[in-house]
């Protein structure tokens, strides 16, 4: 599962998409999760979790930036794990809408090289 949803996110910053709700990457990646039962919502945010921490560690862009869990934006859990890479205080971040963008944009413009595609794909 981890490695559908990381390949779908890795896509959508390839072709300029998202942010994509919870809801349509569920859709889009036939994961049969359920956002109305607590747990399985908890499960994806734990997913998504797993896999920008592991992006992190080998110094690339957080592909959850990709993910909107609200109408407008992320939800705190994004913010809460940047504060967790030790990125600065998850309130603070939440506040600033340029460090959010810039999060995208990173995603966006490290997919979109070629060699990052094919090393690390």
């Amino acid at each position: 599962m981890n490695t559908r949803i990381r390949n779908k996110l890795i896509q959508l910053a390839r072709t300029g998409e998202g942010p994509i709700s919870y809801r349509r990457l569920i859709n889009q990646v036939d994961l049969g999760l359920n956002m109305d039962i607590k747990h399985e919502k908890q499960l994806l945010g734990e997913i998504l979790d797993e896999i920008s921490e592991d992006e992190h560690n080998e110094g690339r862009p957080l592909l959850s930036a990709l993910i909107q869990d609200k109408k407008n934006g992320q939800g705190d859990r994004f913010f809460k794990l940047c504060e967790v890479l030790g990125m600065g205080d998850w309130r603070e971040l939440k506040k600033d809408e340029a460090f959010r963008e810039g999060e995208i944009q990173r995603c966006r413009d490290f997919w979109q090289m070629e060699s990052n595609y094919k090393k690390f794909f």
